[in-house]
């Protein structure tokens, strides 16, 4: 889902409650706070060589003490517009950090609207080879190697 899609969506209720579903479909706590919006940039060379870039969304949030406190869509519609200078482009993906035994990142896959809050559902993040037809065994012999890790 990118900035632009998840900005219409909250656009239509922005009173409405927002309530984060794991993949799994449990929810986060309720009281989270969304400390961030930021742009991440991600430049790196992938086992075959090849240099490549990926840009997000990325909003950070944070499990404080304060249990009553609730995120509405219009609170993440002013985070995202004093982010918008930082964002530049509203066609980024958007992903969500959030703070376990680790930070864990995870695509932010939809926003649905139901009769009394927002639904937002996360999904995975994946690793992945980008050469494959490079490094994973096939009909090459085990010891010819092309670079790959």
């Amino acid at each position: 889902m990118t900035v632009a899609a998840m900005r219409s969506a909250l656009a239509a209720g922005p009173d409405l409650p927002l309530t984060v579903l794991w993949p799994d479909g449990d929810p986060i706590e309720a009281h989270f706070h969304v400390t961030e919006v930021g742009r991440v940039q991600k430049d790196f060379v992938d086992c075959g060589g090849k240099v490549r870039r990926t840009v997000t969304c990325l909003l950070q949030t944070w499990v404080g003490e304060d249990v009553d406190h609730r995120i509405t869509a219009g609170k993440l519609l002013k985070a995202f517009d004093h982010g918008a200078e930082v964002l530049g482009v509203e066609d980024l993906p958007v992903e969500l950090e959030y703070e376990a035994c680790n930070v864990i990142q995870f695509k932010v896959v939809a926003v649905e609207r139901e009769t009394e809050r927002f639904v937002v559902r996360l999904g995975g993040k994946h690793t992945d080879c980008l050469a494959k037809d490079l490094c994973v065994p096939s009909a090459r012999t085990a010891g010819a190697s092309a670079g790959c890790c």
